[in-house]
């Protein structure tokens, strides 16, 4: 399937597909993370009740992510569906910061995400950054799972970024230098 996928960036004609891909995604367990002598260590804690959440959809000015040098979107379409999202930008740190990812339900596990991030790699290298960096929420189990097999290291965790939401516990900080 990997093959009959297309990543093109946004463009006007497009804008209508953004949003398309904010499917809803497990919350099954999250991530328990330390910090000893320097270095992050983490460990997963599962939920007796796994659960299903979503993002609402972003209402963003979505023509700033055209043919733009400090940012950009991409969509990933199989045939003439549109089954993934990657929203990016320059970083002040010199990162090239996933500002959002998602991939349609169905087609989750079949290598779509990893094409995205190959996508954010090949920018940021033709940006001159230094690495790819994102953040999770704690009990996204299943994104951090991702990012960890995707060769990104936990790098910080924040007690307070999303404390107005009762939902969230931490922000986890994630980091794959090149």
């Amino acid at each position: 399937m990997q093959e009959q996928i297309k990543i093109v960036p946004l463009t006007n004609d497009l804008i209508k597909d953004v949003n398309a891909v904010n499917d809803p995604f497990p919350i099954f367990g999250k991530i328990v993370p330390s910090f000893h002598h320097g270095s992050w260590s983490t460990e997963e804690v599962l939920f007796a009740e796994p659960e299903e959440t979503s993002f609402p959809d972003d209402h963003l000015d979505w023509e700033s992510y055209i043919d733009r040098d400090e940012k950009a979107l991409f969509l990933a379409y199989l045939h003439d569906e549109c089954i993934g999202q990657l929203r990016i930008i320059k970083d002040f740190t010199r990162f090239c910061y996933i500002e959002n990812i998602a991939v349609k339900k169905e087609v989750r596990k079949h290598g779509v995400g990893a094409l995205l991030l190959k996508k954010a790699e090949e920018w940021a290298r033709g940006h001159q950054l230094i690495g790819l960096s994102l953040e999770t929420q704690d009990d996204n189990l299943a994104a951090c799972r991702f990012y960890m097999k995707h060769g990104f290291q936990l790098g910080g965790m924040d007690l307070y970024r999303h404390l107005h939401n009762p939902h969230i516990d931490k922000a986890l900080f994630w980091y794959k230098p090149f």
